[in-house]
């Protein structure tokens, strides 16, 4: 597997590249990624489908100067910023068939980083759909989107000296949430891990065998998605 570590200097062209990866997966046939990357301000980012008008508090990120966006992936809108480390791993389904089922992606990847975490004698585990939790709080969430032969699977995990309190300012109650969380607030129910982004990078690096650095990246394609899709009042509030 091949290792991307790269955070690009606009915040929306990092949202861009997981894309933009994906659609080069499946149009060039290339090799499986994983992808790390380390916002560099906070940022709101929401689902697919996320009903921005309930799930984010617009004023308050426009008083703070915190960029909203939308992803490709499904799942719920997320907080994150300096010490929230996000991947992404590009997976190809013919390599993997058993990934056709949806619950045999989330239990793969999953269980890649949990192993990952764990190895930091952390003790986590899966709880929801797809959950990263310690002792039953969330620091991880996660999605997905799926093409013909290829996947993409990414998420956020939430480090030690995060900014839990820009969660509960940014975002709203969520629409849908897990059996597990029992209707807890954001600042009961999220915590975060013990560790800091550079040790758990080399964790999941080391867990997913990503020994192959790679340094391109699809520069026009990402830049297009931002301008023509990421940047636009019609994707980002699904006018």
């Amino acid at each position: 597997m091949q290792l991307l570590d790269l955070t690009l200097e606009r915040s929306v062209d990092n949202i861009a590249l997981d894309e933009a990866l994906l659609e080069e997966a499946e149009a060039e046939d290339g090799h499986e990624i994983l992808r790390l990357w380390e916002p560099t301000r906070p940022i709101v980012v929401m689902g697919r489908s996320s009903a921005i008008e309930k799930e984010v508090k617009l004023d308050v990120c426009r008083e703070r100067g915190v960029e909203v966006f939308r992803r490709c992936s499904g799942g719920q809108s997320v907080v994150t910023g300096p010490n929230c480390l996000m991947y992404a791993v590009m997976l190809d389904y013919r390599k993997r068939p058993q990934l056709r089922m949806l619950a045999n992606v989330h239990q793969y990847v999953m269980l890649q980083m949990l192993r990952a975490i764990q190895s930091l004698a952390i003790q986590v585990k899966m709880q929801g759909t797809c959950d990263l939790t310690m002792d039953n709080r969330k620091f991880s969430g996660n999605a997905l989107r799926c093409k013909r032969n290829w996947l993409i699977y990414h998420g956020t995990i939430l480090c030690k000296s995060f900014d839990l309190e820009l969660i509960s300012d940014c975002l709203g109650t969520p629409q849908r949430q897990p059996d597990y969380r029992k209707d807890r607030s954001h600042g009961e129910f999220l915590t975060l891990l013990p560790t800091d982004p550079q040790q758990l990078r080399k964790a999941i690096i080391s867990q997913w065998e990503a020994d192959s650095a790679r340094y391109d990246w699809p520069v026009d394609l990402t830049r297009q998605l931002s301008a023509e899709k990421y940047l636009t009042e019609a994707w980002t509030h699904k006018l």
